[in-house]
């Protein structure tokens, strides 16, 4: 019985062998917040660039000044086309340095 008293650090705090099942169930939920939150920015965050790149285009002229700035803005309507390129390159340069590294 005395390997059963061997301490595991699982994430949340000193577990023995014997509570581990108790404590896994608060790791998986911290994760799962953790991955709920990263959906939540990406959205968020793709959402105010979709806006500024391509809906406030579209839409009539506005008399609030930051709206009117996104507006006029013509910058990240050409950022995504414009990195498309460099992108290819990159990840061809990417694809070229593993192969000589798995060769040499």
């Amino acid at each position: 019985m005395a390997a059963l008293d061997i301490t595991v650090d699982l994430g949340c705090d000193l577990c023995t062998l014997m509570e581990k099942s108790r404590c896994r169930p608060t790791i998986v939920r911290k994760q799962q917040i953790r991955g709920f939150m990263f959906l939540v920015f990406g959205l968020a965050f793709f959402g105010a660039f979709f806006y500024a790149a391509v809906i406030s285009k579209l839409m009539a002229p506005s008399h609030n000044p930051a709206i009117s700035a996104i507006q006029r803005d013509r910058y990240y309507c050409f950022l995504v086309p414009l990195s498309l390129p460099i992108l290819v390159v990159a990840v061809y340069f990417h694809w070229l340095n593993m192969k000589l590294f798995k060769h040499a």
